[in-house]
């Protein structure tokens, strides 16, 4: 769980592909799994809640003390369905389609065009055009571009950028909804199985048992290797993606590159 606060700017939509830019507030939106919405009441502050079509969360908004309610009010009085009955059509997911097996994936060709990246979000178009999933392609990566590291990688990661005041960015994604925090991280609490940051405008909450594979992850751009540490679950999906704070044409913080070459390799 990705908690950011702050103030929506205002958001930029080109067909069901939408993108909210702002210090705070920074969501890449793909309203194509968006479904069904809901206004919540309970408690002092009311939500909004959105669902995919299985009946999944996709996005919360919760109002602050400072919030505007009566505009809130507003938007639920415009947006109100006529529908309030307690049922809500869901659709049961496809089944996942198998990994293709390995000896039925170009690896030189997919090695080479993984050299020949010159932005990181290049990797998703790689991953479709040679038909292999995340954690396939990082098996399959060139030498020295993915190394699967411990399980406690990320708990070691974000106490060495809070202890260094490092920035870094934390990518979490719904199906329809890509948040991402840029920033420090101060207060690192683990809690049980829960691995949290709890600072004033970002809370994140990992159930660190949920983690299956942790790797490290570098990707060729314009401006250099950009490394990741991305975390996966059971079922090979992503949980989270944690970089070093960068802007384009900017080269990687080497204070980022130098705290993720501590992490042990398995």
């Amino acid at each position: 769980m990705h908690e950011k606060v702050g103030v929506y700017p205002r958001a930029t939509f080109t067909g069901p592909q939408g993108l909210v830019l702002g210090p705070d507030i920074d969501l890449r939106l793909f309203l194509g799994r968006w479904d069904s919405a809901f206004a919540a009441f309970e408690g002092a502050q009311p939500s909004l809640h959105f669902f995919d079509s299985h009946g999944d969360a996709v996005h919360k908004v919760h109002l602050r003390d400072s919030s505007d309610r009566a505009e809130f009010d507003r938007l639920v009085e415009v947006f109100r369905s006529a529908d309030q009955s307690p049922r809500q059509r869901v659709i049961a997911p496809e089944p996942v389609a198998a990994p293709r097996p390995d000896d039925a994936i170009d690896v030189p060709g997919f090695q080479a065009a993984w050299l020949a990246m010159q932005d990181t979000h290049e990797f998703f178009g790689l991953l479709r055009r040679h038909g292999v999933t995340r954690t396939q392609a990082l098996r399959l990566a060139p030498p020295g571009h993915a190394m699967r590291v411990a399980s406690d990688s990320p708990r070691v990661a974000l106490d060495g950028a809070a202890a260094g005041s490092l920035p870094i960015m934390v990518f979490v994604a719904s199906m329809g909804c890509i948040q991402i925090h840029t920033g420090p991280v101060m207060r690192v609490a683990p809690m049980g199985p829960w691995l949290n940051v709890m600072d004033p405008g970002f809370n994140l909450h990992l159930r660190a048992d949920h983690v299956r594979d942790v790797w490290v992850v570098r990707k060729p751009t314009s401006d250099g290797i950009v490394t990741s540490l991305e975390l996966f679950d059971a079922a090979d999906d992503t949980i989270a993606l944690m970089f070093g704070a960068r802007k384009p044409g900017r080269p990687e913080d080497e204070n980022w590159r130098a705290l993720i070459a501590t992490l042990p390799p398995v």
